[in-house]
């Protein structure tokens, strides 16, 4: 294993039980999918983005990230924490009575790192477009990342989106869908099939590359690499990244159930074990 494969999968390690102890702490919040995208956002922010931790609303000059699924804000908290956004004790204040770190990221408190308001869903790849766009005309050559949800994808905003980044030849922006294959209320399947997404933006003008290892950080790693360097060559990139609800704990793995559950004592205390610490506890 290199070390950097190493010092990821230490700093993942950690994340998971942020999330954990976030959502047990409030007894309210959206484990599943948080857990299933911590590697993910966990390779952007500690090894892929260029960005700068002296938080700008502008982002001249750096690489952004826009969370559209944004019910998975426990994830994005605690890996913009722990790369210096903000004290990592704020963490303990999640969903709490005048936080800055609500269930569904909001700006309006400042908080550093986030640049949308994002949950409801489907609007974060339109937002994603139009600062790929402002970075064209101001001749930045930095990137835009954004994060979906396959759930997510059912809302029918993101396909004009998906339309139009194609259409404006948006080629510096890099998509990638959260491919757990479930929702709030089962398997995506049951609720509302979407068939291939992989042809549907193929057929939308996308550039598309799977990683069928979503939760395995050389792979993470791989994607991402392989996706920057199809950049700029006409066509709007997307990652479909596979991954599994509730990775890392074995009870919420293979199920829909803890897609907004939070776990009690004692499930807590066993999910724990299962990811002892690394980097401190807030």
């Amino acid at each position: 294993m290199s070390t950097t494969v190493q010092r990821l999968e230490i700093f993942t390690q950690q994340v998971r039980r942020d999330i954990l102890r976030m959502v047990h702490a409030v007894n309210s919040g959206h484990p599943g999918g948080s857990l299933g995208c911590a590697e993910f956002i966990t390779c952007l922010y500690q090894e892929v983005m260029d960005y700068a931790t002296d938080f700008k609303m502008d982002g001249i000059n750096e690489d952004l990230f826009f969370l559209s699924n944004g019910h998975i804000s426990p994830v994005f908290y605690s890996v913009l924490a722990h790369t210096g956004f903000f004290k990592v004790e704020e963490l303990a204040t999640f969903r709490k009575l005048n936080s800055r770190l609500q269930g569904h990221p909001t700006t309006h408190e400042g908080l550093e790192g986030i640049r949308i308001a994002s949950g409801s869903l489907g609007q974060g790849m339109s937002v994603a477009i139009g600062a790929a766009e402002a970075k064209k005309l101001n001749n930045d050559s930095h990137l835009v990342y954004t994060l979906h949800g396959d759930g997510e994808l059912q809302e029918g905003q993101n396909w004009e989106a998906i339309m139009y980044a194609s259409a404006k030849k948006v080629d510096n922006i890099i998509s990638t869908v959260d491919l757990n294959g479930k929702q709030i209320d089962g398997a995506t399947d049951d609720v509302l099939p979407m068939g291939s997404i992989k042809a549907k933006f193929e057929a939308f003008g996308w550039d598309v590359l799977e990683v069928k290892k979503g939760n395995d950080i050389p792979s993470i790693l791989e994607g991402l690499a392989a996706a920057k360097s199809r950049t700029g060559k006409g066509k709007p990139v997307c990652i479909l990244l596979y991954t599994e609800m509730g990775n890392g704990v074995d009870f919420m793995m293979g199920t829909h159930a803890w897609h907004g559950k939070a776990p009690n004592d004692e499930q807590l205390e066993s999910a724990l074990a299962q990811n002892p610490e690394t980097l401190g506890d807030y």
